[in-house]
Parts: C-alpha cells; sequence; structure tokens
C-alpha cells in the first residue's frame, strides 16, 4: 500500500509539474516548419503568423523551410519533434491529406496518429487556365466540347503527381468524361513557364502564381476551383457552375507532433486564430490571393478527414498511386 501510494505521489508531482511548465510556456523560441521553399504562399503566411506570435507571446518564433516530396519531409520533421510545442508547421492538401492514400505504407506519418492539426489559416483558390494560342476555348462548356472532339489531344500539367493541382484535373476529366494527358512537373515555376511557351495547353494551379500572367494576356482564366465564384474576381465563373459539386482548392493549416500538451496546443491556436480573423490580416491575404480563415482544431480535423476520403476516391477511379 505504501508503495502504491508513492507511485501516486510522484505520478500526481509530475503532471504538477508538466502543468506548471505549460502555464509558462513559452520558455525557448517556437520553430514553424514550413514544407515548402521560400519565397511562396505557405512560406509568407507562416512568418506573418510567427511575427504575430513573437510579439504576443514574448518568444522567438523562427521560420524553418524544408521543403521536399511534396510536403512530406518538413511534415515528418513535425511529426518526429519533441512533443512540447517548439516545434510546430505551417502544412498543406498533399501532405495531410493526398500523401496518405497516395504513398500508403511508404509514407514515414501518419497524419490522424503522430499529428494534431489544430488551426486552419487559409483556402487558396484553384485556377484553371490555358494557353490561349493553343485552345481557343474561352468557357468551361467550350473547352469541354473540344476535349470531347479530341480525347488524348489536350496535355494539362502540374506540380508533380498527387499534387492539388494534378488531382484537379482528373477530377475534371471524371466528371466531364474526356481523357487528357498529364504532364508532371518538379513543381508550378516550370509548369507555368511551360503554359505559357505552348509546351502543354492547359493547367490548374494556385490562383496568386497565374494572376500577372493573366494580367499580361499571356494566359487566359476559364473558371475557378472553388465551390462558388471567387473573392479575387466575382467575374470569373466557378467550375462547379457549370459541373455542381466541383472542387480543387489548396488549403493551410498549423500542426504539431500528435502528444503535444493541450493547453499549448489551445493557446497558439487561440492566438493564431485571433491573428487570422483581423481585418487587416484578412486584407493582407486578400492581397495574396488567399481567404484567410480560422478554424479550429475539432473542425479542421473533421475537414481533413472529409478531404483525404475524397481525394481518396478521385486517386482510385484514376488509379493514381506511389506505391
Amino acid at each position: 500500500m505504501t508503495s502504491i501510494l508513492m507511485a501516486a505521489c510522484v505520478a500526481l508531482g509530475a503532471v504538477g509539474q508538466a502543468s506548471a511548465q505549460d502555464a509558462k510556456y513559452p520558455t525557448k523560441p517556437i520553430t514553424i516548419v514550413v514544407p515548402f521553399a521560400a519565397g511562396g504562399t505557405v512560406d509568407i503566411i507562416a512568418r506573418m503568423v510567427s511575427e504575430n506570435l513573437q510579439k504576443k507571446l514574448g518568444a522567438t518564433v523562427l521560420v524553418e523551410n524544408m521543403g521536399g516530396a511534396g510536403g512530406n519531409i518538413g511534415v515528418t520533421r513535425v511529426a518526429r519533434a519533441t512533443p512540447d510545442g517548439y516545434t510546430i508547421g505551417l502544412a498543406s492538401t498533399s501532405p495531410l491529406a493526398i500523401a496518405p492514400s497516395l504513398y500508403g505504407s511508404k509514407l514515414q506519418f501518419q497524419p490522424e496518429k503522430d499529428l494534431v492539426a489544430f488551426a486552419q489559416v487559409s483556402i487558396v483558390p484553384n485556377v484553371l487556365v490555358v494557353n490561349p494560342d493553343r485552345i481557343k476555348a474561352r468557357t468551361v462548356p467550350e473547352l469541354i466540347e473540344y476535349m470531347k472532339a479530341n480525347p488524348d489531344k489536350v496535355t494539362f500539367g502540374s506540380a508533380g503527381p498527387g499534387t492539388s493541382q494534378h488531382l484537379a484535373g482528373e477530377l475534371f476529366q471524371q466528371m466531364t468524361g474526356t481523357k487528357m494527358v498529364h504532364v508532371p512537373y518538379k513543381g508550378s515555376s516550370q509548369m507555368v513557364t511551360d503554359l505559357i511557351s505552348g509546351q502543354i495547353d492547359i493547367a490548374f494551379d494556385n490562383v496568386p502564381l497565374l494572376l500577372p500572367h493573366v494580367a499580361a494576356g499571356k494566359l487566359a482564366m476559364l473558371a475557378t476551383a472553388t465551390p462558388k465564384r471567387a473573392e479575387f474576381d466575382a467575374n470569373v465563373p466557378a467550375v462547379a457552375e457549370f459541373l455542381p459539386g466541383f472542387e480543387a482548392v489548396a488549403w493551410h493549416g498549423f500542426i504539431a507532433p500528435a502528444a503535444t500538451p493541450k493547453p499549448i496546443v489551445d493557446k497558439l491556436s487561440a492566438e493564431i486564430r485571433e491573428f487570422m480573423s483581423l481585418p487587416e490580416t484578412r486584407k493582407k491575404m486578400a492581397e495574396l490571393g488567399a481567404v484567410a480563415v480560422a478554424i479550429p482544431q475539432d473542425e479542421f480535423t473533421k475537414y481533413i478527414a472529409s478531404e483525404t476520403l475524397r481525394w481518396k476516391g478521385v486517386m482510385e477511379k484514376a488509379n493514381v498511386t506511389m506505391n
């Protein structure tokens, strides 16, 4: 009995010590891992949040870029980090909702077991663009008509197999009964360069990267891949107006190792979501071509699960796999 009481006291003491440490958090620098190269939309959002967290929490907040494998390398780094709140990440659709089905057992983390997704912060519309010299269609119905008359003649580019850009093209084919040739790249930059030069015909990609080329007349924008018309230009129709239910957007949210103490996760979530709700933050995000959101942990977790299931179905039907 004495041994049991002593063990209980030790356990309670450990819990008390951990709670005290959680209350003092943070006491050292926090690292936000961005699983993509510097300079992109995800990197910019992470740096905006890091600056705000530094002011609110009174601790240094660093941004560490660790790109590769569609975001999987950086997310693996977060999943394997010490779960103490000092290593978190800003992840996206590809590693959190697409990679589990795409890579299967080869993936070095399982989002639902190894991570806690505690705050969704943005939605970035993908848009459908065409090379205006190669494709004369200027509406979605005209494009579908052309594709049906020319099966396997239209080429569509993506930032790589299993990316939201790739699966947007696969979903488009499935919902229209058309067939295109997929041309994958190692990133969006080279893909857009080849699209402009006429090496490929069409693409779905994030709006911030494409808008300057559309404005210059080098690309023609036919529609957005959002459920309804996007905020950046209400004159651009949504693909869903012609194909009800079509949606292929990129989204981003903060993650931490699964065993990170809940008080720390809740604190970070509250601070980040408050920042994303500010009018000046929403304005800055709009300038980036993104929509600021402030979705809490429970809703974000459910959203990831639904997106995982949806894209798994698209990949199975298109036979897309990296196994």
